[in-house]
């Protein structure tokens, strides 16, 4: 795996790039794009982006886990946990890269 990582930075370098917006105007749609979608899981909404896939929010009941050094059972709280399912255009997308 590479060091590489992509960044707000980098998202709104590209859409000044692309759209011809000021830096500033760039910066500024990309923080309103990922605000509107945090809000939106939040409020426990699905985010669904065509060809590339949905955001969703699960509630984890409570359980029983181990601690794996001790064995002892440890209770888990109910939680909600953020999930992420590609669409079959982006895992194609990807698994095609891989090969050159």
């Amino acid at each position: 795996m590479g060091d590489n990582t992509l960044t707000r930075m980098d998202l709104s370098e590209a859409v000044f790039r692309e759209v011809g917006l000021s830096r500033n105007e760039s910066a500024d749609l990309v923080e309103a794009v990922l605000q509107h979608m945090s809000d939106a899981l939040v409020a426990g909404e699905q985010v669904k982006i065509s060809s590339f896939g949905t955001f969703s929010v699960r509630d984890k009941a409570a359980r029983v886990g181990r601690n794996p050094k001790t064995g002892e059972e440890v209770p888990i709280q109910p939680r909600r946990v953020l999930t992420f399912r590609p669409s079959h255009l982006m895992k194609e997308r990807v698994a095609n890269g891989n090969r050159k």
